[in-house]
């Protein structure tokens, strides 16, 4: 086959015939076998003229003829590991549900290891109502909430698969395949911006445990790590829910950012960091208005809810940028912790609540919270009590004039926020620091020079924003294992992630490195 990009298809006609027309054009021949699209994006440069942009890859006679600098030979799109170890071990133990565990256990079990999954939260069907049952009626569940639980923080987000990690291995490709033949829509492969939705993503992770239970793992839930078993500088076992001892010597730290409390234990065992991170608001508009302001009058109705990336910088030299914006979402109280409060942003697989909404959020280093081990994590903690204490452990709302002018809202205009928990209104300057206050103004100030209505009066702002990224990193060699022997930190709550794709590629390449190193048990049995 032969890849071909930027193939233009006018977005009010585009469907399949009329990607071929444009690839026959491109090539200047009248017959095609068939073809695949490997990308898609949107060229909106010019609103009275958007395009679909398609990358294919094409299946035609005599293909080297048609080969040329811009026409190439497509690439094997697959993903391969075939680089065993020899040393024994007794038992692969993986520490959390989200992306990255749930990848590291299915790419180790796949190739014949013994696998054993625990999270202190609960499997996706009960962790829904549990969830639900909390934005209702505020009443927490600290182990199984948005953050805990099967599936990991994403579970209850956009389920956005965008990511900045450059896969050249195709593991990236090898995630994307395995969601959808767990049940994820098939677009998500070339999608410029690949999302699957909360209610989409709920039904993968359940497919996926079933892959994992298949192919020999076992899983654990409402299992808690609460200590190590370390001797010579090697892992032992492992301590769970405090009183119960499991014999391991692997173990996959696939934590999220959350996890706290496991940091401040781990912290007498490994070498870590402090690693700058972000904190804000939240803020919604009328979905109609960005997709006006991003395509224009002719287009807006005609392409799916547009999203939008926005930076600034500061005249106090203090990035500010969106973060998680959630086309058609909703913006939901993701706690996790008794007294203190943070929010996200969440939608579901047709982004149609009518709203969108996104993190606006400032970066905070040590130079704001303290140069010691875990004072980030202290930082967070702090403004998320203040935020509970402020509302009385409602999330905090007020309309963007009355945020600019210092003041309660009492009521809401043309627009109505979509959120989910419950809420009230508050005065936010109050609750943020000044220097956040005044970073996140100045930069919705620039932004509504870029996205017309950006600053309309009754936007909704919620905050706080807490949990953009882990506030530490565990540190890991070029093997990625840690200073403790059979310990490897992975993922986005160990510093080395952001966001379900790029937790879950962490997850592979930590799952490699243990198979590099250990050999496999029973391949026969487990193989697929």
């Amino acid at each position: 086959m032969i890849n071909i990009k930027q193939i233009k298809v006018d977005v009010l006609n585009n469907d399949k015939e009329s990607i071929k027309k444009a690839i026959l054009k491109k090539l200047k021949v009248d017959k095609i076998n068939n073809f695949n699209i490997i990308k898609q994006s949107i060229d909106a440069r010019d609103k009275n003229q958007i395009f679909y942009v398609y990358e294919v890859d094409v299946d035609i006679n005599n293909e080297d003829k048609y080969i040329n600098k811009d026409i190439t030979k497509s690439p094997d799109r697959n993903y391969y590991f075939n680089n065993f170890g020899n040393e024994d071990y007794n038992l692969i133990t993986i520490v959390g549900m989200g992306p990255c565990g749930l990848f590291s256990a299915y790419n180790l079990l796949r190739n014949g290891y013994k696998v054993l999954l625990i999270d202190r939260g609960e499997k996706v069907e009960s962790r829904i109502n549990t969830i639900e049952e909390f934005w209702n009626n505020n009443n927490l569940n600290t182990n199984s909430n948005v953050q805990f639980g099967e599936g990991g923080a994403g579970t209850f987000s956009d389920g956005k698969l965008n990511t900045l990690v450059k896969d050249l291995n195709n593991r990236g490709r090898f995630v994307f395949n395995t969601f959808i033949d767990c049940g994820a829509p098939k677009e998500i492969l070339y999608s410029h911006t690949p999302h699957i939705g909360t209610d989409k993503l709920r039904e993968v992770i359940i497919n996926l445990r079933k892959e994992i239970i298949a192919l020999g793992g076992e899983i654990r839930y409402n299992t808690q790590l609460t200590d190590l078993d370390i001797e010579d500088n090697k892992l032992k076992g492992i301590y769970v829910n405090n009183d119960e001892y499991i014999k391991t010597d692997i173990l996959v730290l696939a934590l999220g950012h959350s996890a706290r409390d496991t940091f401040y234990m781990l912290k007498d065992y490994l070498d870590m960091e402090n690693k700058p991170f972000a904190m804000g608001i939240r803020i919604q508009h009328n979905q109609d208005m960005i997709n006006y302001s991003q395509y224009g009058k002719k287009y807006y109705k005609h392409l799916p809810n547009a999203n939008y990336k926005l930076t600034y910088t500061t005249k106090d030299k203090r990035g500010v940028y969106s973060f998680c914006m959630c086309p058609g979402g909703y913006v939901v109280n993701s706690s996790s912790e008794l007294n203190k409060l943070c929010i996200n942003g969440m939608s579901y697989y047709k982004r149609d609540s009518g709203n969108a909404n996104s993190a606006l959020i400032v970066t905070i280093d040590e130079k704001d919270y303290g140069s010691k081990l875990l004072d980030g994590v202290k930082f967070q903690r702090e403004l998320e009590e203040k935020t509970y204490q402020s509302t009385n452990g409602l999330i905090p709302v007020q309309l963007l004039k009355d945020y600019f002018d210092n003041k309660i809202s009492n009521s809401f205009g043309d627009l109505q926020p979509k959120i989910k928990g419950n809420y009230k209104f508050a005065n936010i300057n109050e609750i943020l620091p000044e220097f956040m206050n005044k970073s996140i103004k100045e930069a919705i100030k620039d932004y509504s020079n870029k996205i017309k209505g950006f600053d309309k009066e009754d936007s909704i702002i919620s905050c706080i924003e807490a949990r953009t990224s882990s506030p530490i990193r565990i540190l890991r060699n070029e093997e990625l294992e840690s200073n403790i022997k059979g310990i490897y930190p992975a993922g986005e709550g160990c510093g080395y992630a952001g966001g379900i794709t790029s937790a879950a590629i962490d997850g592979i390449k930590v799952s490699e490195s243990i198979m590099k190193t250990y050999r496999r048990l029973n391949w026969k049995k487990y193989h697929l």
